[in-house]
Order: C-alpha cells, then structure tokens, then sequence
C-alpha cells in the first residue's frame, strides 16, 4: 500500500464511522429526518440513505447533486460500495477538503499538455494513437479522474474540491488530428479535455481543425480556449518594431482570439496557453486585462490551490513510455513537519 493510498485511508475514515452508526440507525428503522423517507438520514452536511434498489454513484449524484458529473463524490465517501439495493451509502453535500489539505502533504493537479496525434510519429510533439491509448489506459486503471480547466480555476479559487486524482489533458494548437484520434479515445473513456487553437490556423488546412469540428467538441463537453491570433512569442519585439506597435499587436493577439472564439463557439473565452510558454511581467497583466483567468505555460510541475492562476504549469508529454508519463502525474506533495 502506498503513502498516498495510507492518505485516502485517512481522509474517508470520518466517512466510515459516520456509516457505521448511520447503518445502525438505519436497521433500527428510526433514522428519517426533515424530507427524508424511511431508511434515510439527512443533515445539512449529509444524505445516508439505504438503498431501495441497484443504482450508480452518476445516477445518486444526478438525483442528489444536480450534477452526474459529482459522482466522484460519492465514489470517494464510499470506498468500494457496490451500490446494490440494501447497501448504505453516504451521500456529502458539502465540500469538507476544498484545498486539499492533508496530515502527509496538500493535493496537487497535473496538467498534461500534448500537440498533434498520429498513427506513427517521427516528431517529440507527436503521441501515437497506439500510446496515447495506454496512457489514457494507465490514468483509468490507477483511479484518475479528469476535470476540466473551469474546475480546477475553482479548486484554486477554494472555491470547491476537485477528485483526489484529479489530472488536467490540454491539446494545444488545434490540429485535425485531435477530433480524428484525441477526441474519439477521450469519449470511449469518459474523459475530457480542454484544446488550446490559435485562431489563424482554425480552419486553415486540412491538417487543422475546423470550426464545426471545435463545435461538436465543445458540445460533447471538452473545452476550447485560446493559444493567440498567430502563435507569436508575446514576448518578443519585432526589428524596427516601436515599443507602441509592439504593445498593440500583441495585445490584439489575446484580444482578437478571444472575441474570434468567444463569436465562432458563443461563450466565454476564459482561458490562455501562452505560444512557446513565453510571458512577461507585463504580458500577464494584458493577459488579464483582456479577460482571461488563467494562463498556462509548459513550466514543468504541478499546481495546488494557491497556485499563481496566471503561470499554471503544465507537463509536456514528449516520450511515450508509461514510466516517463507516470513520472508526471503525481498529485500530492509531500510536506514533512520534523
């Protein structure tokens, strides 16, 4: 058993003696409470509930929560639950653990950033269909969840607690081949991701997405968000480029795509991967100033919830062996007090 399964021990242990004495209630048949039928028990904090028949920690979550996508929740309370009609379950209604805070060490979220996808690959920014699929295979069978960039800006915001194994997938550019290869394994294993595209090259060649391609995408639940016009260095001043059109190009490079996406896939562009990871003190302030609430770079590490929002780090997946990608998906710190 590992140090960070001794931890998950440790956290759900309030959920098992709550579950314990629930259990008793419950067979005693005294447990009902406010709208509670009989075999339920409700607090403000809590639904434990036996249950009337075989159901799904998605179809509790939908019912309780109002959100299918918070069955994480009830899998995480009720570790090993069958879910079979007379088992009882814990139900939070509250997030207890918003900073993931722990006696070992405090949570942390991998973001994976990837490019372009292939049957083959020649190319370090290329992941082949073939190792792309034992990855998504390795996250499945070691309890990884992921979420999307809007929770995670909410988990560092304290506004909410993400899975314990939360891991974020990032794509950027926009090529073709993340809906003909990313897009179809992501779906089959019930995961999301969010794209980065820089909007001069949506559409642009048959090696690029399209926009009806980013829409469907977007409507199956994956986010898209921006990576600038045109994939310049933020940074960088042109030769014979004044200081004033310097900071007008470039802040009509994250003004301009923004409203592009905002316009092509009607929402709200909050969202900046920043082309090459390069930025400056004052490319984060227009970053911001243009209305973006995150900004990613490819600064190796992980984040926790008092993260600088604007410099996310994130892990580019640049060899394909499951050692070297394992390597990158840690998601608790250590933290030793002696």
């Amino acid at each position: 058993m590992t140090k960070y399964d001794n931890t998950l021990i440790r956290l759900r242990r309030p959920f098992f003696w709550l579950g314990m004495v629930a259990a008793v209630w419950l067979v005693v048949g005294c447990a009902t409470m406010g709208k509670g039928n009989r075999g339920t028990y409700q607090s403000e904090d809590y639904i434990i509930q036996k249950l009337q028949q075989d159901t799904t920690p998605v179809a509790l979550a939908e019912r309780f929560l109002e959100d299918p996508r918070r069955a994480w929740v009830i899998e995480e309370a009720n570790p090993g639950a069958t879910y079979q009609k007379g088992k009882t379950v814990i139900i939070p209604l509250k997030d207890d653990n918003r900073a993931g805070l722990f006696r070992e060490g405090y949570q942390v979220v991998p973001i994976l950033c990837y490019h372009r996808f292939g049957a083959t690959c020649r190319s370090a920014l290329c992941v082949s269909e073939t190792s792309f699929r034992a990855q998504l295979d390795y996250l499945k069978d070691n309890g990884y969840r992921t979420i999307t960039l809007g929770e995670l800006y909410d988990f560092i915001n304290y506004k909410r607690a993400v899975p314990l194994r939360s891991v974020v997938i990032t794509i950027d550019d926009g090529y073709r081949s993340i809906y003909d290869i990313a897009y179809p394994l992501l779906k089959e294993y019930g995961f999301t991701a969010t794209m980065f595209v820089y909007t001069d090259f949506v559409g642009a060649t048959s090696l690029a997405a399209s926009w009806d391609q980013l829409r469907e995408m977007k409507a199956a639940g994956f986010e898209i968000e921006s990576h600038s016009v045109s994939h310049s260095d933020l940074t960088l001043k042109r030769k014979d480029e004044s200081d004033l059109d310097y900071r007008q190009r470039i802040t009509m490079e994250l003004t301009q795509s923004k409203a592009i996406i905002d316009r092509e896939l009607n929402q709200d562009t909050r969202f900046m991967a920043y082309p090459y990871s390069k930025y400056n003190r004052w490319v984060l302030a227009q970053t911001a100033a243009a209305g973006y609430r995150l900004g990613l770079t490819v600064e190796r590490g992980v984040n926790p919830f008092f993260i600088d929002a604007m410099v996310l780090k994130r892990s580019q997946v640049l060899k394909e062996d499951l050692d070297y990608f394992s390597s990158r998906i840690a998601t608790l710190h250590p933290v030793t007090l002696d």
